[in-house]
């Protein structure tokens, strides 16, 4: 689970891009930690950069297929 030191760094969202699970290997539209839905282990992704492959790690039968959540979402805007 990601874990966080100052809540004033984040805000919570309930936008759509939350809830779209990314297959192994593919390129997510947005930088930040991406969680699988599977097993709970995280890795951070830049936008449009490849996603771990499918051997990036292996699951058991009842923890499904690997599938990628964004989880926090990194905001390169200018402020």
């Amino acid at each position: 689970m990601a874990v966080y030191h100052n809540s004033n760094y984040l805000t919570q969202s309930t936008e759509d891009a939350f809830t779209v699970d990314y297959n192994p290997g593919s390129q997510p539209p947005h930088s930040g930690i991406y969680r699988c839905m599977g097993c709970g282990r995280e890795v951070v992704a830049e936008q449009n950069r490849q996603l771990p492959p499918q051997n990036h790690h292996q699951h058991t039968a009842s923890q499904g297929h690997i599938r990628w959540r964004m989880i926090v979402f990194a905001d390169h805007r200018e402020k």
